[in-house]
């Protein structure tokens, strides 16, 4: 007969787990990618290594589970501000603004996330998240045709280039965890007249 594992040790190895997954963003927020090893991990969560390696394969499987999970608390924020029945001006604001202060609240681990060098596995993780971020920014300019307030133009080419420049001049102060909020003042100015929104 197959062992099965009992509620009582599901429990035991659910916390274990997120004590692993909690450790990890603090160590990450901390000292980035390049500064976690499974062994801090362990240290931080108070378990022994060979038990990190029980829930995951390794540093990058590790992380990959991390930044999924944070990466879907951030989409959802940015949907639920950035949604359907405002103007497109209102919607990419909302992207860039949600977005930037929120990563201003943790520049470190944000900075890791968004730029700092990552093995392929994660890097792909990025990929998917930046995609993620590129439809938000494509929805508001496509409705934004529809709607009259933006003259046509290539939807996908223009979100990506959002999405770019977002990640390139966010880049900067997350890195040096300098908290700038006119640099995402200045994000917002560059996103809608780079859509030719007619209100700027």
């Amino acid at each position: 007969m197959a062992y099965r594992r009992t509620p009582a040790v599901e429990a035991r190895l659910a916390a274990q787990r997120e004590a692993i997954f909690q450790a990890t963003v603090a160590l990450l927020s901390e000292s980035g990618y390049q500064g976690l090893t499974i062994a801090a991990v362990a240290a931080r969560a108070g378990v022994a290594t060979g038990s990190v390696y029980s829930h995951f394969s390794g540093k990058s499987d590790l992380v990959v589970a991390v930044f999924r999970e944070i990466v879907g608390r951030e989409v959802a924020a940015v949907n639920a501000a950035a949604g359907p029945g405002q103007s497109a001006a209102q919607r990419i604001t909302a992207v860039i603004e949600t977005f930037g202060r929120r990563a201003m609240r943790n520049p470190k681990l944000a900075y890791t996330l968004l730029a700092e060098p990552v093995d392929a596995a994660v890097d792909t993780e990025r990929l998917i998240f930046r995609k993620t971020f590129a439809d938000a920014f494509e929805a508001a300019v496509v409705d934004g045709m529809a709607d009259g307030e933006l003259e046509p133009q290539n939807a996908p080419l223009v979100a990506a280039s959002l999405v770019g420049a977002t990640a390139e001049v966010l880049a900067g102060p997350l890195a040096s965890g300098r908290d700038d909020p006119g640099v995402i003042d200045d994000l917002v100015r560059f996103a809608l007249t780079a859509v030719g929104d007619r209100m700027t």
